[in-house]
């Protein structure tokens, strides 16, 4: 991926959600309507931080979030997430 030149302010952080599997370990084909949201993606770019809160998370860091959270962004054909550090759930 090439370098993005967003770059998310305060405690702000840009996700590349993870592809959606189309088949299942079986071998089944998901069709376009019974795929769920990706719940995981790679950290692409990350704020500052507050005073008060400096960020734990990092570029590179995979996460899970919420289903519903965080803003929907495409940029140069891709689509992103960008969402509050405080959205994000766990580091795995």
């Amino acid at each position: 991926m090439s370098k993005i030149n967003i770059k998310p302010l305060a405690d702000r952080v840009l996700i590349k959600p993870s592809i959606v599997e189309t088949t299942t370990a079986s071998g089944i084909i998901i069709p376009d309507s019974a795929k769920e949201k990706p719940q995981k993606g790679t950290v692409v770019a990350v704020g500052n931080g507050t005073k008060d809160e400096p960020m734990t998370v990092k570029v590179g860091d995979t996460v899970l979030y919420g289903k519903y959270a965080g803003t929907e962004l495409k940029f140069e054909g891709e689509d992103f997430l960008i969402m509050r550090e405080s959205d994000i759930l766990a580091i795995i």
